[in-house]
């Protein structure tokens, strides 16, 4: 009785052995264990050697790029780093795959699964290499404008992705334009739905190629806002209100509405009506004039050209002063600036009426009572001040 379940023991653990040999041997879709664990073992070698091969690359390379003084390389060698930690994958997996014996349908799928990780790492490199071109890109910012170059830089970085991923596609035999054509209907659909989304990307593109405005300028569109523009999108523009609110404009209003820039005016202008009292005399008068001229003439604060005159002239009388017409441009167009050079104005001005005993005049009245035919008007004055 002992005897025969030895025997069976034995015959059981000889048909396990067998059976374990058989899987060993035939593996996983037939595939060898051993050669799988060695293609497994070939990969986490390079897998696990990515950093350091790609930074053995980075060093050869920046030894060259050192005796330069060009930014683009410099920026090559900072968006490199990604792509070359993916490149050890690519070729692992390819020599893993490269050791293991397959059949002709698998060894098919694995040659396009190969080529796909190429194809990635090619397009990714790509797609990194837009950023150093963006140094050659933005020397045509003062001819275009810098929203317009950014534009530029994102549409390539999305084109490079797309060409990327049709290629791939293409690889595995799926057709992109047979699919594109069938989605031409849903197309239409979707851009009846969408005009005003086309509107505002067009008139943001007209933005820019006609440099209406850039980032940074003190706009005011009519009816609408006004404040500084902090970003231009496909769809809307962010201006800040000078109350730091800021403000989403669709590009679409910028078509329709009128738009003044600030920013692009040459100079700020100072235009003041100065009155004096009525008991100035006309010695004083001309004094304060010539002086207050004087004045603006001999400073550098303020622009003179043909475009920018400046005036100082007895202007009008009013009901209760002689009006002086000061009108003067600042040579900046900085709002901080413009103020410090019209209170420094303004304080001098004061100066020179009181050196020359004149009088700001205020609103005043005069009233004349008549107490008898024969008595002498008696005149009250009362002065309001406002």
């Amino acid at each position: 009785m002992l005897l025969s379940l030895d025997i069976l023991v034995m015959e059981s653990f000889n048909s396990f052995n067998n059976l374990f040999l058989d899987v060993w041997n035939n593996g996983v879709f037939g595939i060898n264990a051993t050669d799988i664990i060695i293609s497994l073992a070939i990969f986490l070698f390079f897998y696990l050697l990515r950093r350091l091969i790609a930074r053995f690359i980075l060093n050869r390379i920046s030894r060259i790029v050192t005796k330069t003084k060009n930014q683009i390389d410099d920026a090559v060698i900072e968006v490199l780093d990604g792509p070359l930690k993916f490149f050890p994958v690519v070729i692992g997996f390819f020599i893993a795959s490269s050791y293991l014996n397959l059949s002709d349908q698998k060894q098919e799928f694995i040659d396009l699964f190969n080529r796909s990780l190429i194809t990635v790492f090619i397009f990714w490199l790509l797609h990194q290499l837009i950023i150093p071109f963006s140094f050659v890109i933005k020397k045509f910012e003062s001819k275009i404008s810098k929203p317009l170059v950014d534009w530029t830089l994102k549409g390539l970085k999305i084109l490079v992705i797309v060409l990327g991923s049709v290629a791939i596609l293409e690889l595995w035999g799926i057709r992109v334009g047979p699919v594109i054509a069938g989605l031409g209907l849903l197309g239409v659909a979707v851009a009846l739905g969408a005009q005003d989304l086309f509107k505002n990307l067009i008139s943001g593109i007209m933005i820019l190629m006609e440099k209406r405005f850039t980032i940074g300028d003190v706009i005011l569109v009519s009816n609408e806002v006004e404040g500084v523009v902090e970003q231009i999108g496909f769809r809307s523009t962010l201006v800040r209100r000078f109350d730091s609110t800021p403000v989403m404009v669709p590009n679409y209003k910028f078509a329709e509405q009128s738009v003044t820039n600030y920013t692009r005016r040459h100079h700020r202008r100072i235009r003041w009506l100065i009155g004096l009292e009525y008991r100035t005399t006309i010695d004083q008068l001309r004094t304060i004039r010539n002086r207050i001229y004087d004045l603006i003439n001999n400073e550098k604060d303020f622009a003179k050209n043909e475009n920018a005159s400046f005036y100082v002239r007895i202007d009008s009388f009013s009901d209760s002063s002689i009006d002086i017409l000061i009108q003067a441009f600042t040579v900046t167009n900085d709002w901080g600036e413009f103020l410090k050079i019209k209170e420094n104005l303004a304080i001098k001005i004061i100066e020179i009426v009181e050196e020359n005993n004149g009088g700001f005049a205020f609103p005043s009245q005069s009233i004349y009572i008549e107490s008898s035919p024969t008595d002498k008007p008696e005149i009250f004055n009362s002065k309001l001040k406002m």
